[in-house]
């Protein structure tokens, strides 16, 4: 008997249509031949069932399940692909947890840590992992400009802290633009990070865990048209994006390396991407973790998984068995 997986998308962050485009790779690389594939879209006012014949349900949400042709359907596993609250941050992991229904991403611990850049960089840096200096600031709080380049320099890069979001995020070159830009940032969330600049070659790479064992795959070398790697160079295709990277193969296994003790580190599950920036002396600093990272057509993770010989379904296939 075929299992009901749910592909759960939208979300409460500025990033919800890009979600919905993650739920249409993800949707159409899933077996048919294991599993009936429903689509789930969660807004703040109502969870929505997508149904086979076009028609639309309301989620239950005290046990996630919805109705169609007449018949109740209870879902065996939630492929998550929210970028931002409740999908990304342990809020939906939680509830998945209470109802007992297995999902595809971290669960809530790490989830939420990942979540907050600022905490999950200073708690990996503790065990050892390299990541650029920076400042936090939480809503109410203030900071003197000066102060700030006396401590990270210029340029900087002010971001929100806790958002899966692309969106609010700015590099600042000059003094002048500082106080703008960390307005910028606290309107897509309650904490900033102000963040060092760091020149250099930026790369991400993919990493998920079968039976046990953690895989790594092929790293992307990212070089975006603007001035970084913005909302417009991730998804509107304003970036080069070479996999596998043009680096050498002890540094491509340095950071292959590095990224699969991220995972073990932060207690990981299913599928993660770790971007790091590769300084002038070719020394990987770890940028951020992603734990629900994109899946679109054009996504880092599907180019990865071509560049390592795989496709996409065998992926999601040993993803939702082994959970």
């Amino acid at each position: 008997m075929k299992k009901n997986v749910a592909v759960v998308a939208g979300g409460y962050s500025s990033e919800y249509e890009v979600s919905l485009r993650s739920a249409e790779t993800v949707s159409a690389a899933i077996d048919p031949e294991r599993y009936n594939v429903y689509g789930v879209v969660l807004k703040q006012d109502a969870w929505t069932a997508l149904l086979p014949d076009g028609e639309t349900a309301p989620v239950n949400k005290n046990n996630f399940s919805f109705s169609c042709g007449g018949d109740t359907v209870s879902i065996d596993y939630a492929y998550i692909t929210i970028h931002g609250t409740p999908g990304e941050d342990g809020r939906l992991q939680g509830y998945f947890d209470m109802l007992r229904i297995p999902y595809s991403s971290c669960g809530v611990l790490a989830s939420a840590l990942t979540f907050n850049k600022y905490i999950c960089n200073c708690f990996l840096e503790s065990r050892g992992i390299s990541v650029a200096a920076s400042i936090r600031l939480r809503r109410g709080e203030s900071l003197a400009t000066d102060q700030i380049v006396a401590r990270l320099g210029l340029p900087v890069f002010v971001k929100p802290n806790n958002s899966g979001s692309s969106f609010g995020i700015s590099k600042v070159k000059d003094a002048a633009q500082m106080q703008p830009a960390i307005g910028k940032a606290f309107a897509e969330g309650d904490e900033v990070i102000i963040e060092r600049f760091v020149p250099g070659l930026e790369v991400t790479c993919g990493c998920y865990s079968v039976k046990g064992n953690i895989i790594a795959l092929p790293l992307t070398e990212v070089i975006p048209a603007n001035e970084f790697f913005d909302y417009g160079a991730k998804y509107n295709g304003e970036s080069q994006e070479i996999t596998p990277a043009r680096l050498s193969g002890e540094l491509t296994g340095l950071i292959q390396r590095e990224t699969k003790t991220i995972y073990e580190l932060i207690g990981a599950r299913g599928m993660i991407r770790a971007d790091y920036i590769l300084s002038a002396e070719g020394h990987p600093l770890l940028l951020e973790v992603n734990t629900t990272p994109g899946m679109t057509a054009t996504s880092f993770i599907p180019q990865q998984i071509r560049a390592a010989g795989s496709d996409l379904r065998n992926v999601l296939t040993d993803i939702i068995e082994n959970g």
